[in-house]
Order: C-alpha cells, then sequence, then structure tokens
C-alpha cells in the first residue's frame, strides 16, 4: 500500500515558494506522485523502467 512506503522528495522542491514537486518511492517497484497531492493518482515503474527513465538516479534501487 502506497501509505505503509517510504517516500522522498526532491531537493530541488525547496527552491520554489509552495514547494511543488514529484515524491518517489523505492520498492519492488517505483511510485511517483505529487507532493501536493499525496492522495492522488500515482505513477507507477517497474524497476527497469526507472533505470531506463532515470539512469542518474537508478542506484537507488540497489
Amino acid at each position: 500500500m502506497a501509505q505503509d512506503r517510504v517516500w522522498r522528495k526532491s531537493s530541488y522542491s525547496n527552491g520554489t515558494p509552495e514547494g511543488d514537486c514529484v515524491e518517489v518511492s523505492v520498492a519492488q517497484n517505483v511510485l511517483v506522485r505529487d507532493s501536493k497531492n499525496t492522495a492522488g493518482e500515482m505513477l507507477e515503474f517497474s524497476a527497469s523502467a526507472w533505470r531506463a527513465f532515470s539512469p542518474d538516479r537508478a542506484s537507488i534501487l540497489e
């Protein structure tokens, strides 16, 4: 369940007055959600799809 997961917010979100950003939760899959609407819809990626999408951050899956 999404509420049982650990979420990380980008450090870039502090650069805006509203803190607009996304949050990412990495487990067997990767979930991405809007930090201002945490109960809203989420994007779900497989670990391999996330590595392809974000190669510079793929090490967080290891």
